[in-house]
């Protein structure tokens, strides 16, 4: 017994390397076998679509896990690894994406970013969707917080990049689909904007419907400036179209009537109504300051600048407040030009000529009414007679040939007093000026052509000391 005893306690540390070596053989004829099963294991899913796909081996057995996009899908992807050769268990760790009721999907622009949140409904949809965010925003940062989802409506991707293409057109806005339902909010990039999106929207695939769109336009802004330096009239912003565009250069033209006029107006849609209605009579007030800026902003006027003489100032508010169309409000920061030094009675008459020279004072069709739009001129004729304090002026008046010699007699002595009696409600001493009509006697063009009636029909002042 004790002979038997000594010879095992020889014979069991023989036995551990042969353990080992046996360990060894078995892990190193093992961890192929596991490798060769993981690798086709996953080649057997390369033509599922899964989220989150994970295969783990040990021995021969199976372990998947992976989200799937409809249970057709889970178990088709679990029956292809059951198929794998080799493979004995697969231990079933799949799930189904999460079900999102309602199916709410959103692109939200700020001043920096686009953000994708919501639900995307398959990795496939999730790629294209952040693809062609990038491609149609062009350098502007894409967030992306999507995640994966069950219960997209049919036409989801199709709708889903239709609305991507109007976020590149918001200013900061949101665009969301909550199920078939489109929802939009914001403002707009560019005039004109809105108008693009809603007509984009009419191309949403069938089964999807706008349930609000609240997209505003950015302001529709007209803007002018009078530079008595460079002697300027410069007009920017935007007009609703080329006619309108049109009727203000002519109306600025005739208002203005020794400014160039530099036109870098835009037609561009979104005008609110009355536009054309309300700009021509600002213009009207902005060509009687001696420098000024208009700016028009939806239906509100601005109107700021020096007008030339007292009286001058309170008509131009007084006319503000009543020529414009209902719903626009007029905002006018009216101040009065100081005073010019008084100039002797040479220094008038040529200070007279020279403005006359440049524009004429116009009048209604062979009648004595005024032509507003030479309110400009008028204003600065009385300036100049305000600088002329001690000196008689006489207001003649000329028409062409055409017609009676009578009625020409009369229409030019109406048309010298009409303008005698703007003097005067101007606030110029009545005394100081004579109204005088020539008719036809005295032209100084010919009457044979439109060109020369047409300088022949003038006001003149001339100094009388």
């Amino acid at each position: 017994m004790h002979g038997l005893f000594r010879w095992s306690s020889k014979w069991w540390p023989g036995v551990i390397p042969l353990v080992v070596f046996w360990a060894i053989a078995a892990w190193m004829s093992t961890a192929p076998l596991e490798a060769d099963l993981a690798a086709r294991s996953t080649s057997a899913l390369k033509d599922t679509v899964l989220d989150k796909s994970r295969i783990a081996v040990a021995g021969r057995d199976v372990t998947f896990a992976a989200d799937a996009f409809s249970e057709d899908g889970r178990r088709s992807a679990l029956a292809a690894v059951e198929a794998v050769p080799g493979v004995r268990i697969v231990n079933d760790e799949t799930r189904l994406v999460p079900e999102a009721r309602p199916f709410v999907w959103s692109a939200e622009r700020d001043v920096v970013r686009v953000t994708l949140g919501g639900s995307a409904p398959l990795p496939a949809s999730k790629g294209k969707l952040l693809e062609a965010a990038r491609a149609s925003l062009g350098g502007v940062e894409v967030v992306d917080q999507m995640n994966l989802s069950r219960g997209a409506p049919p036409q989801f991707d199709k709708a889903a990049l239709l609305l991507l293409d109007q976020i590149a057109k918001l200013k900061d806005g949101k665009i969301t689909i909550s199920d078939t339902k489109v929802s939009l909010s914001g403002m707009a990039r560019d005039l004109g904007g809105r108008e693009a999106i809603a007509a984009a929207l009419k191309n949403l695939p069938e089964g999807f419907s706008v349930a609000s769109n609240e997209v505003k336009a950015p302001p529709y802004i007209f803007q002018a400036y009078k530079d008595p330096v460079a002697v300027t009239l410069t007009l920017t912003g935007y007009v609703p179209d080329n006619n309108v565009h049109a009727a203000l250069a002519a109306a600025a033209a005739r208002k203005f009537f020794s400014e160039k006029v530099v036109d870098n107006l835009k037609a561009s849609v979104g005008a609110p109504s009355g536009f054309a209605a309300a700009v021509v009579p600002a213009l009207g007030a902005l060509s009687r300051l001696s420098t000024g800026t208009l700016v028009v902003s939806d239906r509100e006027v601005k109107l700021s600048g020096d007008a030339l003489y007292d009286a001058a100032a309170a008509q131009i508010r007084a006319g503000l407040a009543k020529d414009f169309p209902a719903g626009w409000q007029v905002k006018a920061d009216i101040s009065v030009k100081p005073a010019a030094a008084p100039v002797d009675a040479t220094v008038c008459q040529q200070l007279f000529s020279d403005l006359l020279a440049k524009g004429k004072i116009r009048f209604d069709s062979r009648r004595t009414t005024i032509d507003p739009d030479s309110a400009g001129l008028l204003d600065r004729l009385i300036e100049t007679a305000l600088r002329c304090p001690t000196v008689n002026v006489e207001i003649a008046g000329h028409t062409d040939g055409d017609g009676e010699d009578g009625f020409n007699q009369a229409l030019s002595e109406k048309r010298a007093q009409a303008v005698t009696d703007y003097l005067v409600k101007a606030g110029l001493p009545a005394d100081r000026f004579t109204a005088t009509g020539y008719g036809s006697t005295q032209p100084v063009a010919s009457n044979g052509t439109d060109e020369g009636k047409a300088q022949n029909r003038r006001i003149e002042f001339v100094v009388r000391e």
